[in-house]
């Protein structure tokens, strides 16, 4: 199938599942399965991905840097949301019977890895932000190395990189999380 015709396919998809934003919006819905426990634990069936992912992951991410927000989007040629860009980097890295039980939201993401000590963050490990008051995991970005991240900010801007050391994101800063299986 070709890439036109996949984003056609996928982004009634992607619109359906929602996404996350750090934006407050009427629009906005609570995500749905993988679901958060009240104490904010995860808990759903853990994403074992191969490891030699990573490096592909992080170069992926990158290279979106620039393509604009959009709330829901999944694709570089419609823009991006958070869980979207994660989405579709990994997407990108597997088969399509693999990229059916990817999560959606940031939510269903952190249901669907396990926890890294800080110290342990590798790159392509997925970081976690609470910038919301009704969702615990309502950010979400992927490591890549040194402190950075990128993600897909929120209305108005575009996918960048940013510092786990800036005030706004150390004050939301909830971890990282992985999905690989090292």
């Amino acid at each position: 199938m070709n890439p036109t015709r996949r984003t056609l396919l996928a982004l009634p998809l992607a619109l359906l599942l929602g996404g996350c934003s750090t934006r407050r919006s009427r629009r906005r819905r609570r995500s749905g399965g993988g679901s958060v426990s009240g104490g904010g634990t995860p808990s759903a069936a853990t994403l074992r991905l191969n490891p030699k992912y990573r490096e592909s992951s992080v170069a992926l991410a990158l290279m979106q840097t620039g393509t604009p927000y959009r709330y829901g989007g999944a694709s570089p040629a419609t823009g991006f949301d958070c869980s979207g860009l994660v989405y579709y980097v990994y997407g990108q890295l597997l088969g399509s019977s693999e990229r059916a039980r990817l999560p959606r939201s940031a939510a269903q993401w952190a249901a669907a890895s396990r926890a890294v000590p800080s110290g342990q963050m590798r790159r392509g490990d997925l970081v976690f932000f609470n910038t919301s008051r009704r969702t615990r995991y309502s950010h979400v970005g992927i490591y890549l190395g040194d402190g950075q991240f990128v993600h897909a900010p929120s209305t108005g801007k575009r996918v960048r990189k940013n510092s786990l050391s800036e005030r706004y994101y150390k004050q939301h800063f909830l971890g990282a999380r992985s999905i690989f299986a090292d």
